[in-house]
């Protein structure tokens, strides 16, 4: 079985190389770039499986790198990055980061990071069967990881999907923004409820109005719901 591989993008090539160090002893394959147009270039050549991406990068910044990952691509990336402000966090996540880690950083937290988001990933899934659910003009379909909106193809990340396909699997189940952390995102999660906000926005753009038979609900300080009367036609196959 041919190993993970991962691309290290930061402009601080000690910490390419310690980082390259430790996932190398952690049996996965890296590569490293040490400026924003070569890590979009290495990126194109080498097909990693995720990417350890700065934001604070010469020539192209971490935001443009990953806005031209997410072009072509639905690989997790991990932004990696001095700036801990929730502005910045927020902007990653709206971006297509599937995770985000603050410098300084423990090696172990970065190793269980990459972990948590390469099981969550599609190309690392077990599934033995599709498993999707349907609505009114709606289905979700988590093996291909695929959102069709009145019979059309919506371009959605992955982390977005998953959080759809949980709620919408099960309808009218008011969630916490503290429980789709630790059931979407998982428990290895450290960031703030904020992100689930972000992701919701951003589905409400895409599903709002398709069908007055169900909508994505705010339950005003508790949560979130999938807010339907109609039973879900469901494959959740095994994970």
């Amino acid at each position: 079985m041919p190993l993970v591989k991962i691309l290290v993008v930061d402009d601080d090539t000690n910490i390419c190389e310690l980082l390259r160090l430790y996932l190398e002893k952690e049996n996965y394959a890296v590569v490293t770039a040490n400026d924003g147009a070569a890590a979009v270039k290495l990126f194109a050549e080498s097909q990693p499986d995720l990417v350890l991406l700065d934001v604070m990068l010469p020539k192209l910044d971490g935001w443009q790198v990953c806005r031209e990952i997410r072009k072509s691509s639905d690989k997790p990336i991990i932004m990696l990055t001095a700036k801990g402000e929730t502005f910045d966090k927020v902007l990653g996540l709206e971006l297509g980061a599937d995770d985000y880690i603050v410098k300084p950083f423990e090696t172990k937290e970065v190793v269980a990071r990459i972990k948590a988001v390469l099981r969550r990933s599609t190309s690392f899934s077990t599934a033995d069967a599709v498993k999707e659910v349907s609505y009114d003009k709606l289905v979700i379909n988590l093996t291909n990881y695929e959102l069709r909106v009145n019979g059309v193809a919506v371009d959605t990340p992955p982390k977005e999907m998953e959080l759809i396909y949980h709620l919408a699997s099960n309808p009218n189940r008011v969630f916490t923004r503290d429980q789709l952390l630790d059931e979407v995102w998982g428990f290895e999660y450290y960031g703030d409820s904020r992100t689930v906000d972000v992701h919701v926005k951003r589905l409400r753009e895409k599903l709002e109005g398709v069908s007055d038979k169900w909508e994505l609900r705010t339950v005003w300080g508790v949560g979130y719901k999938f807010d339907t009367k109609e039973a879900p036609e469901q494959n959740k196959g095994t994970a």
